[in-house]
C-alpha cells in the first residue's frame, strides 16, 4: 500500500541567521541556541540528541540519547560501554550528533570524535543518578537478547533488595563518551526551503574556525 506524504508541509518564518548575527565561537553559538530552546518552551527536552555511528556490520545507525554536559572540550552523554553504540564507537570513534529544535524551526549538526571521559568523571556522574537509574544499568545488558521482560524486572527487584541500605557502584562497563567536535552546522528553517546553513569547521592548527554558508 502506497502512503503519500505530499501534503506534510510546513513554511519555517519564525526567524533568520546572517552571517552577522553569527557567533564566532561555535560552542557559543549552540549555547545561545540551546538557551533560546529553553526560553520559547514547548520541547520537553531540549537536551535530547541523534547520536550516528558506523557500527560493526558497516552500517550506520541512529538512536536519540541525551546530552549531559558541554563545554569547550565538547559534548558528553553516558552508555553502556558494551552496548551496540559503545562498542561501535570503540572500534570507530567518528560520530555525529545532531539537534533538531521544532519549536525555534532550528537544527544543529556536529561532527566530531567520541573518547571515554575519565573514570572519576563517570564515578560523579553516576552518583547523581537516582537510584532507580543506576540499579538500572546493572540490571541492563544493552543490546543483549533477552527472553522477556520478566527477566529484568525480576533482577531489579532482587538489586533493589541487595541495595536497600547501601550505595550503588558504578559498573566498570558504564560511563560517558566525550565528542570532540570538527564541525559545527547550524540550520535555520526559512520561507520556500531556502534555508540558512552555515558551517563552522576547524582549521589545521586547531586554533580557529572557519565559516562558510551552505546552499539550502
Amino acid at each position: 500500500m502506497e502512503n503519500k506524504l505530499h501534503n506534510y508541509r510546513k513554511s519555517y518564518e519564525k526567524a533568520s541567521l546572517t552571517r552577522e548575527n553569527l557567533d564566532e565561537n561555535p560552542f557559543q553559538q549552540f549555547r545561545t541556541w540551546f538557551y533560546d530552546v529553553e526560553k520559547f518552551g514547548g520541547v520537553d527536552e531540549a537536551n535530547a540528541m541523534t547520536v550516528s555511528t558506523i557500527g560493526m556490520d558497516g552500517f550506520p545507525k541512529n538512536r536519540v540519547v541525551l546530552l549531559k554536559a558541554y563545554d569547550e572540550n565538547g559534548f558528553v552523554f553516558y552508555t553502556n560501554y558494551d552496548s551496540e553504540k559503545g562498542q561501535s564507537l570503540q572500534n570507530n570513534p567518528h560520530t555525529c550528533l545532531s539537534f533538531f529544535w521544532p519549536n525555534t524551526e532550528r537544527q544543529v549538526i556536529i561532527k566530531g570524535l567520541a573518547e571515554k571521559v575519565p573514570a572519576h568523571i563517570s564515578d560523579h556522574y553516576f552518583s547523581s543518578r537516582p537510584k532507580g537509574s543506576q540499579l538500572g544499568a546493572l540490571v541492563s545488558n544493552q543490546s543483549q537478547a533477552i527472553p522477556n521482560r520478566k527477566v529484568l524486572e525480576e533482577e531489579l527487584k532482587a538489586l533493589e533488595i541487595k541495595y536497600a541500605h547501601q550505595e550503588v557502584s558504578r559498573p566498570k562497563n558504564w560511563g560517558g563518551f566525550l565528542v570532540k567536535p570538527i564541525s559545527f552546522e547550524f540550520w535555520q528553517g526559512r520561507p520556500n526551503r531556502l534555508h540558512d546553513r552555515f558551517v563552522f569547521t576547524k582549521s589545521e592548527s586547531d586554533l580557529d574556525w572557519t565559516i562558510d554558508r551552505l546552499a539550502p
